[in-house]
């Protein structure tokens, strides 16, 4: 079974002769790439709690000075957004671990069918990554003595068929993320003087997002100033167009 074009375009899971092998190859022959699923999904959370609910009390707040109606307002979003988040986070690592276990299924089937060929696929692919013939498929031959399934998902996919992603883990820590970031702005909004509310918010917020900008910069061993830049700039944007409309319709009202 000759691994598909997506395959092919992966980063490898055993690194080649004199290469040093990428974090993110670490984490995967580890196990902890997948495990660590649920951090990156509480990051996102935590983030889309932050700017979405920072500007929805901003734009409110523009608007009125009732603090009852600041404050339903956001719990309603707070709600609403954490069910969203985590309803959407399932789903899409759900759909994560059907290909996952479809993966699997896949080459449980080729195993039974052609073990031979499958063999030889699996020193071929030692082959392109630098070993000797006589090694690749000495190498071959021990990882398939050991797990023949695990080689092969994990030579050509980068797949620990005992460490898949869980969308629970998942989808929980997106709701709980999100909650966590929205109560910040929410919190700086109802608890301020009404005379500097928004802006006690607005530093709030930029003080969080630098943060989570931060550690999500870290988990995709990206740039962090660039990280942190991307959302403080979004997150300002936000908070700026919401003051905007609640500005407008709050003096269009009265």
């Amino acid at each position: 079974m000759e691994p598909s074009r997506a395959v092919e375009k992966s980063s490898p899971s055993v690194p080649g002769p004199g290469r040093e092998p990428a974090g993110d190859e670490v984490w995967a022959r580890t196990g902890l790439k997948a495990r660590l699923n649920w951090l990156r999904a509480g990051v996102l959370g935590a983030n889309d709690g932050i700017i979405s609910i920072a500007g929805l009390v901003v734009g409110v707040a523009a608007a009125t000075t009732d603090s009852t109606a600041i404050l339903v307002a956001g719990l309603a979003a707070l709600v609403a957004g954490a069910i969203s988040m985590a309803l959407g986070e399932f789903v899409s690592v759900s759909s994560a671990r059907d290909t996952e276990r479809a993966l699997i299924a896949r080459e449980q089937a080729a195993l039974r069918a052609d073990p031979e060929g499958e063999l030889e696929e699996l020193a071929g692919m030692y082959r392109a990554k630098g070993l000797s013939p006589h090694t690749a498929r000495q190498v071959a031959i021990e990882l398939t003595g050991r797990d023949a399934i695990a080689a092969h998902l994990d030579v050509e996919h980068g797949l620990d068929p005992e460490d898949l992603t869980n969308p629970w883990h998942a989808g929980l820590a997106s709701a709980v993320a999100f909650v966590a970031g929205a109560a910040l702005p929410l919190a700086a909004m109802v608890l301020s003087p009404p005379e500097v509310r928004i802006g006690v918010t607005f530093v709030a917020v930029l003080v969080a997002l630098t943060v989570t900008g931060s550690v999500s910069a870290w988990f995709g061993r990206a740039h962090r100033s660039r990280a942190v830049l991307r959302l403080l700039v979004g997150g300002a944007l936000a908070m700026a167009a919401t003051y905007g409309i609640g500005a407008l319709l709050g003096a269009t009202v009265v």
